[in-house]
């Protein structure tokens, strides 16, 4: 991936917070090679599973519910139905489009992404642990779209933004197309789906929460919700959600405490897509900033008086 630094690492965050991202793109922006990408740089060290590394599915207004979490197929020889698992059984799932879908292919997701599991026939199969979503839809074309409800949106961890690479990046695209058709090098570095899960286990002990961040979170919450522009603010589990994608982000920052630059910089991407905005209003991001800044001063100045106490 060229250009794309901000949104690979907000993509990882993700993935070590173990929650999914929505990506709201343009076409040929190169939303699957990232997906391809993660998805071959995770090694199955549990092969009797038969996890895929990557699937993707191109969601489309036909798409019905057993395309995605799989069917029941009558097996001739034994007489009975077995399971024939469907793509959601990955590590990394595109959903391609996925407001191109309807809302009843959506809500099958909706059981994936939010609890691991899939119910088919009064079974429910459960996902691997890794599972982890990158779902996209064009910022422009409406017709014949189903939007995505609140409900489905709350599941996201981040909603993505993303625009066309820059000049130099584009040029750079260009001039490596040859060693792009050839695929992925086989001698690439790649990370066992154990480590990613321990990681994750690591993540939630080794990095410390302030009880400060706490109290910042939920006053962001509260001017969001009391904002007369927002009809309906974030909810306790995107709060919650927020937790570990903080700790992720001062990780990757190369520290073990999360500090009100974490929570700036992901305050937009955690919040925005989950607001219902009263018409005419300004932009989620302009009001989520609104509503942060004054949360972090208050942060920073209470971090400060608690320094001084220390002293």
């Amino acid at each position: 991936m060229v250009g794309r630094d901000e949104v690979i690492d907000l993509v990882l965050v993700a993935l070590l917070a173990d929650g999914h991202v929505l990506l709201e793109d343009y076409p040929g922006s190169g939303k699957t090679t990232l997906a391809k990408a993660l998805g071959e740089a995770i090694v199955d060290d549990q092969p009797a599973d038969e996890i895929a590394g990557f699937r993707r599915v191109q969601f489309t207004p036909d798409l019905l519910p057993a395309d995605v979490t799989g069917v029941m197929v009558f097996d001739t020889t034994s007489s009975t139905f077995a399971f024939r698992r469907g793509p959601v059984f990955t590590h990394v799932l595109l959903a391609d489009e996925i407001n191109r879908t309807s809302p009843k292919v959506q809500a099958a997701l909706l059981e994936a992404m939010a609890e691991k599991q899939v119910t088919v026939d009064n079974t429910t199969y459960k996902l691997d642990q890794l599972f982890f979503v990158i779902a996209t839809q064009n910022p422009l074309d409406l017709a014949g779209t189903y939007p995505l409800p609140l409900s489905q949106l709350d599941r996201f961890l981040f909603k993505i933004r993303m625009s066309h690479i820059a000049r130099d990046a584009e040029l750079e695209v260009l001039a490596s197309w040859r060693q792009r058709l050839e695929g992925t090098p086989s001698d690439l570095p790649r990370v066992p789906r154990g480590e990613l899960l321990r990681a994750r286990a690591g993540l939630r002990d080794g990095v410390v929460i302030s009880p400060l961040i706490h109290e910042a979170l939920v006053e962001i919450a509260r001017r969001l919700r009391e904002d007369r522009r927002v009809l309906q603010g974030v909810s306790t589990r995107s709060l919650v959600l927020a937790l570990p994608a903080l700790q992720a982000q001062a990780l990757l920052a190369g520290r073990d405490h999360v500090v009100a630059e974490d929570l700036l910089l992901l305050a937009p991407r955690l919040f925005v897509h989950r607001l219902e905005l009263a018409p005419g209003a300004a932009a989620g991001e302009q009001i989520v900033q609104e509503a942060t800044l004054p949360a972090i001063e208050l942060l920073e100045r209470q971090t400060r008086l608690g320094a001084r106490g220390a002293r």
